[in-house]
Formats: structure tokens, C-alpha cells, sequence
């Protein structure tokens, strides 16, 4: 080994040593809030409380990556926090029955958005709670689009005297790189069948294709339709009002003197004006008051679950499981955390329930825009064998499921969609950029010999051999037309029946049940009970069981303290994030870097579909 060889091998082992001790202090820190967590007995339900709903950051369907990298990055301030759409039903509907549980509080304060699926799995839960009798009632100082849908679901809801509504409608916005990869010397290769297909128009495009406008509109005014609906059904307002209240904004703010909490008063989109304290005095009226805190009877709904649910445990003798598969994010190939769909993690999980015997049934919980065409096929073929060991599969919609998310989905016995799911999107296209022209710009070039013309054909320093280009765009034709026949036989039609309404056109669920690319509307529950029924399962003689990947001991610790750990930096103020003006601009941006990061199928072949409303 030579003078620089032992020189960067003395560099890596400091490198690699400094790792190793930064680990050892952040468990050490962890396993600090370990200790002081185990200090405190399991929470305990007040006789007469308040259940508090709080979530924190995006709603989800599954948190992302491990408990260990959850710790790593919210100490760092790179992970938004995350709360799960079934814990906070589950708490609603659990307070519900029981009686020590008088009164709903929801806080949305610091909820980060998750879509409008999500939101209204959480309404629907909140509705039940307020048709046993019990009052339900929310506060806020400022409360977004999003969070305004959560607050308006209560009896009662009160805004600051100084506090406002953003309630603006939705939008569909992207950004669009086609003049700066221009100028940067970078050419973007693309290949893809469909004209709806547009995940790739922002790196050819310096805006949106009118096949695009076209498609979006028509999913994206239904959307807001259901928000409108959501909100005025609850709030017993005459259809109409949340789009005059936007549309007179300006006029009626002028009469107010400015008053956004008075404006939205008169409005009737809130019950009335208070103060933090005077919300509080109302609540401690009803439920008493805590004499540590001073402040009303409350129990948080994370340590609700935790009070609860080992009573709830040992009152179940099931006859057999539904298990639920959550598939959320980013199709990927190859092995991932939660948060992702890796092509063989998600596959290990779905081959573990076809191999154990308890589970009778299956449901594909499935949240995700796409990707990876291969890692698509390889999660298709498990589902596939799942049914054929005469399990039933159910594919339950989250708030997307489209492109990838519907091709592992095809094959499910049943397809089950929210009335706000995103759907369709059947389309493939492969995405090249080769900078050949940017090396060029500083005086670099690449050159050499090979032994065919394909042959370091796809060197991205290099243009792309037109066989290149050929063969990338002859794969793409046929994995679409494969796509298509393989749904055209899932679906019971025809190719040509598909290709109507394939080209990468996305849906609103209604229309893709109308189309018969969707058997169904309905919730996760109403999959659940359509995979027992297929299962002769007995009402209430199942378990429903999440399957994940199996955890170490040490994420299994982590995951139980996740929240604790969560609520003690944010305290502390050790949570960053970035300022609300910013916030938008923001998450379009990593949105595209995501998704961009989530392309590395070995053929370069991809079904996705960036379709999201803000």
C-alpha cells in the first residue's frame, strides 16, 4: 500500500471512528429518555376526561423509514414528524364507548397536512364519537386549509379573537426545469407511451401540457368539491359557502376592518371567539379540573392507546386475521424502510402471509404515486401467489394509488377506493439526463472505444446512442403494453377497453368506478370487511393485524418511544422547520427531488404519477 493508499485508509478509519461515537452519544441520549420514561407508570384514564386530539406533522398511513432513523432525524432536525391515520381513529372510536372519556378535543395546531383521505378517515371517526351524545370541540389561533377540515368536524369551534382561516381552495402546481437544464448544458432523455403520462414534463417543459391541465382539472375540482362538502355538511352550512367565503374574500375582509376571526364568525365557520384561556375555563367546566396542571381533565390520545390497549388484547380470541399490508411511498427496487415500497422488502411481507396460517385474508393498504416497474412486477407476482394459496386479497386506496400503486394493486380480488382516492395513471416512461454538454462547458470531454455501439451506451457523461434511445424506447412501448394487459385481464375487459382510458390519464375514484378500474367506494374499514366476508370470516370473530417488516429489539424500544422523545424535543425547540411562507415552495421542491430519487429501476422503466394537491 502506498503513501496515499495509507493515507486515506488512516482517513476513513478516523472517519469511521467519529461515526462510531457519534452513534454511541446519540443512544446514549436515547436510551436518557429511555430512563426517564420508564420512570413514569403507564398513563392512567382520569374518571372523567377529555380526550385530546393532537397530530403532529403529516398524517400517514406508515411511519417512514426505522424507529432508529426516525430518532436520528428529528434530533436533526430532517425529519418532519409523522402521526398514524389508525392510531387517532382508533383512540375516537375507543372514547367513544367509553364512559369515562366525556368530551372530543381537537387540537389541529400542529398538523402538517397528509391529504384529504386521511382527513377524512379521522372526520368520519369524529362523527361517530359526536352520535353517542358526547360534545366534541376544537380551538385554534390560526388554523390552515387542512387543519380547518379536522376543527370544523366539532360541535363547537372557537378561534382566537386575533387568529384567521386560511381557507383558499386547492392547486396543483409544479416546477418546471427546462430552461435552467438548458442553460446548465444538461440533456434530459425521455421516453414514455401515454399522452397523459406527464411525470416527465418538468424537465422538457417550461410549463404544463395542456393533456396535463386537462387531467388535473378534472380530478382536482372534484377534490375540493369533497373538502367543500366535508366542511359544510358539518358545519350545517348551505352548499356554496366555503366558495363565496373565498371568492368574496377581499370585499368582506374590507367590511370587517380587517378582522379575519370576525369575518369568519359571521360566516359561521366557527361557533364563536375565545381566548386560549377562556377555551380552557369551558373545558374545565365540563370535565373538571387537573390540580398538577391547573388546566381541565385531559388524557392525550397517544397515552389513551397505550392505557388501553393491553385491556382490548386480552378480550381478543380471534378465529383467524385480515392482515393489513400498508404499501406507502415511493415504489423502489430492492430492500427499504418503511415509508418506501422496496420490490423485495414488500414482497418478504407479502410472501410472510401467505405462509402463515393464521392470516385468512389480506388487505393492500396502498398510499403511493409509483415507480420502479420491475419492483411493480416483483410485488405483483407475490400478490398474485397470495391468491392462488386461496387467500383473498382486497386493495384498499389511501390518497393515491396510481401508475405503480395501481399495478400492485390490479390483482387484488377486490379493489375498494376512498371517494377522494387519485387513481389510474396507467403509463410507463424511462428518464435519462446525460451531461455531456455540461462537462463540455468546462473543457471536458469523454471519448474511448468499445465493442458495439450499445456497449458504454449509457455513460450519463455521454450523449445516448440512438440504438440506445431505441432500445429504451421499444422497452417502454412494451412493459406499457404489457401494463395494459395485464389489467384488461385483472379488470375482466378487453386491451382495447383499457387503452381508452389508459395513456397515463388519472382519476377521481368515483369516475375510476365508473370506468370499472375501481369495484367500490368505501374506507379501510369497508376493504377489511369485504376480505372477511371473502374469507367466511364471522363478524367480530377476526383479528386485523398491520404487518410490517419485523423490527430489531432496539427499533421495537425506539418505536414506544417515538412520541415521548418527539414531544421532549419539540420543548426543548429542538424541532426546526422552515418559515410557513416558505413552507409550499418547499415541499413542491422535495416532492420532485423524491420522486427523482426514487428512479432506479435496472431497465430505467417507471410508472409514476406526481399527483398531488396543495
Amino acid at each position: 500500500m502506498g503513501v496515499v493508499g495509507r493515507l486515506l485508509h488512516g482517513v476513513w478509519r478516523f472517519l469511521d471512528g467519529l461515526r462510531r461515537v457519534l452513534h454511541l452519544v446519540l443512544l446514549l441520549f436515547l436510551l436518557a429518555i429511555v430512563w426517564a420514561a420508564a420512570r413514569h407508570p403507564l398513563p392512567l384514564v382520569p374518571a372523567k376526561a377529555a380526550l385530546v386530539v393532537r397530530p403532529e406533522g403529516r398524517l400517514v398511513e406508515q411511519l417512514t423509514g426505522s424507529p432508529f432513523d426516525r430518532s436520528i432525524g428529528l434530533l436533526s432536525g430532517d425529519h418532519e414528524p409523522e402521526t398514524l391515520v389508525r392510531d387517532l381513529v382508533e383512540a375516537i372510536r375507543a372514547a367513544g364507548k367509553d364512559e369515562r372519556i366525556r368530551v372530543l378535543v381537537l387540537d389541529p395546531s400542529q398538523l402538517g397536512g397528509g391529504g384529504l383521505t386521511k382527513l377524512r378517515a379521522i372526520a368520519d371517526a369524529v362523527q361517530d364519537f359526536r352520535r353517542t351524545g358526547k360534545r366534541v370541540l376544537s380551538y385554534a389561533r390560526y388554523a390552515s386549509q387542512e387543519q380547518y377540515y379536522l376543527m370544523a368536524q366539532a360541535d363547537e369551534a372557537y378561534l382566537e379573537p386575533t387568529g384567521a382561516i386560511g381557507v383558499i381552495g386547492y392547486a396543483a402546481y409544479g416546477l418546471y426545469f427546462h430552461d435552467a437544464l438548458e442553460r446548465l448544458g444538461v440533456e434530459v432523455n425521455v421516453f414514455r407511451v401515454g399522452t397523459h403520462k406527464s411525470f416527465t414534463e418538468p424537465f422538457t417543459r417550461q410549463d404544463m401540457s395542456p393533456e396535463d391541465r386537462e387531467q388535473t382539472r378534472a380530478w382536482l375540482m372534484p377534490l375540493w368539491q369533497a373538502y367543500a362538502n366535508g366542511v359544510e355538511t358539518a358545519r350545517k352550512l348551505p352548499a356554496g359557502t366555503l366558495d363565496a367565503f373565498i371568492a368574496e374574500a377581499v370585499p368582506s375582509l374590507k367590511a370587517a376592518d380587517g378582522d379575519e376571526a370576525r369575518l369568519a364568525e359571521e360566516r359561521h365557520l366557527i361557533t364563536g371567539r375565545k381566548t386560549a384561556l377562556e377555551f380552557e375555563r369551558l373545558l374545565v367546566a365540563l370535565v373538571g379540573e387537573d390540580r398538577t396542571s391547573h388546566s381541565f381533565n385531559a388524557i392525550e390520545a397517544s397515552d389513551y392507546l397505550t392505557a388501553i390497549r393491553p385491556e382490548a388484547a386480552l378480550k381478543r380470541h380471534p378465529a383467524g386475521e385480515v392482515a393489513v399490508l400498508v404499501a406507502a411511498g415511493n415504489i423502489v427496487d430492492g430492500e427499504r424502510p418503511a415509508g418506501e415500497i422496496g420490490g423485495d422488502s414488500f414482497a418478504e411481507i407479502v410472501r410472510g402471509a401467505r405462509y402463515d396460517e393464521d392470516v385468512k385474508a389480506v388487505v393492500l393498504r396502498i398510499d403511493s404515486g409509483g415507480g420502479s416497474m420491475m419492483a411493480s412486477e416483483v410485488i405483483r407476482q407475490e400478490v398474485a401467489a397470495l391468491k392462488a394459496a386461496g387467500k383473498p386479497v382486497v386493495a384498499s386506496f389511501s390518497s393515491v394509488a396510481a401508475s405503480g400503486g395501481y399495478y400492485i394493486a390490479m390483482d387484488a380480488d377486490r379493489i375498494v377506493a376512498t371517494p377522494t382516492t387519485i387513481t389510474g395513471s396507467i403509463g410507463v416512461f424511462g428518464l435519462v439526463p446525460t451531461f455531456e454538454k455540461t462537462i463540455g462547458k468546462l473543457g471536458v470531454a469523454s471519448d474511448g472505444v468499445a465493442t458495439s455501439k450499445l456497449a458504454g451506451s449509457m455513460h450519463l457523461e455521454r450523449a445516448l446512442a440512438p440504438e440506445a434511445k431505441d432500445v429504451l424506447q421499444l422497452g417502454v412501448e412494451h412493459a406499457y403494453r404489457d401494463f395494459v394487459a395485464r389489467v384488461a385481464a385483472a379488470r375482466h375487459k378487453t386491451p382495447a377497453q383499457i387503452e381508452a382510458v389508459a395513456e397515463g390519464r388519472v382519476y377521481i375514484a368515483p369516475r375510476a368506478t365508473e370506468l370499472g378500474l375501481v369495484d367500490e367506494l368505501g374506507d379501510l374499514d369497508s376493504a377489511v370487511k369485504a376480505a372477511a366476508e371473502l374469507a367466511k370470516l364471522a363478524p367480530g370473530k377476526y383479528e386485523v393485524t398491520f404487518r410490517e417488516k419485523e423490527l430489531s429489539w432496539r427499533e421495537r424500544l425506539l418505536r414506544e418511544l417515538r412520541a415521548e422523545g418527539q414531544s421532549a424535543l419539540a420543548r426543548l425547540g429542538l424541532a426546526p422547520q422552515a418559515p410557513r411562507a416558505l413552507r409550499p415552495v418547499l415541499g413542491t421542491f422535495e416532492r420532485q427531488l423524491q420522486a427523482l430519487g426514487a428512479l432506479n429501476d435496472p431497465r430505467q422503466l417507471y410508472s409514476y404519477c406526481g399527483c398531488v394537491a396543495d
